[in-house]
C-alpha cells in the first residue's frame, strides 16, 4: 500500500475518532424550575348561639298549657374557613306519655313552631308542628368570618317561638307529658368551583 494511501486512511480514522468523542461532549443550555405545592381542605364549623352571644342556646319550658307560647333567638356563626351554601334544621324528638292515656296521638303535633329571619323578616316556617320539621333551610350564603368590623355576612339570627296550640278541644290527654328534642343544624358546602 502506498504512503499516499496510508496517509489517507490514518487521515480518515482520525477524524472518524475525533466525530466520536466531539457527538459525545456535545453540551447545550438548559434550565429548570421547581414549584413546592399543598392542597389542603378547608373548614364547615357552625356555632351557635342566644340571644345575647354569651348564653347557651337553652329552649326549654316548664308548665305549659294550651294556648302559652315562649320566644327565642338562636344565632347560627359560620365558624369555618369554607362559605356555606345553606343550613338545614331537623328535629328528634321522644315523647314521655306521663299517663299513657294519649292513644296514639302525638303531643308534637300539638306545639306548634315559627321561624323568622331577623334582619330580612323572611318567614322560613309559618306555625309548623314540631313533629314536621325536616330539611328546613333556616340560613343560606353564610361567609366565613373575616373579622371586618360590622360584619354580618357570617351569620344568621332566627326569631324561634314555640306555641302549645290551643285547638279548642279537650287536650287533658297531655297533662303531664313532655317532649324530650333535639334541634339539629346541618351546614352545607356550595358546589365546588374552578380554581
Amino acid at each position: 500500500m502506498s504512503i499516499k494511501k496510508k496517509l489517507g486512511l490514518s487521515a480518515a480514522t482520525a477524524v472518524l475518532g475525533l466525530s466520536l468523542i466531539g457527538g459525545g461532549t456535545f453540551a447545550y443550555f438548559n434550565d429548570t424550575e421547581v414549584t413546592n405545592n399543598t392542597f389542603a381542605a378547608g373548614t364547615l364549623d357552625i356555632g351557635l348561639k342566644g340571644v345575647d352571644d354569651r348564653e347557651e342556646v337553652d329552649l326549654s319550658i316548664d308548665n305549659m298549657k294550651p294556648g302559652d307560647w315562649k320566644v327565642h333567638q338562636i344565632r347560627i356563626y359560620n365558624e369555618g374557613s369554607l362559605d356555606i351554601n345553606d343550613v338545614k334544621l331537623n328535629v328528634d324528638y321522644e315523647i314521655s306519655d306521663a299517663n299513657g292515656n294519649n292513644n296514639g296521638e302525638d303531643f308534637a303535633d300539638h306545639i306548634f313552631v315559627h321561624i323568622m329571619k331577623l334582619g330580612s323578616r323572611e318567614v322560613v316556617a309559618d306555625w309548623v308542628p314540631l313533629s314536621q320539621i325536616e330539611n328546613l333551610v333556616v340560613a343560606e350564603d353564610l361567609k366565613p368570618e373575616s373579622g371586618r368590623p360590622y360584619q354580618t355576612d357570617h351569620r344568621q339570627t332566627l326569631r324561634v317561638d314555640f306555641k302549645f296550640n290551643d285547638n279548642g278541644q279537650d287536650q287533658n290527654i297531655f297533662q303531664g307529658d313532655s317532649i324530650d328534642f333535639e334541634l339539629s343544624f346541618e351546614a352545607s358546602q356550595k358546589e365546588g368551583e374552578l380554581r
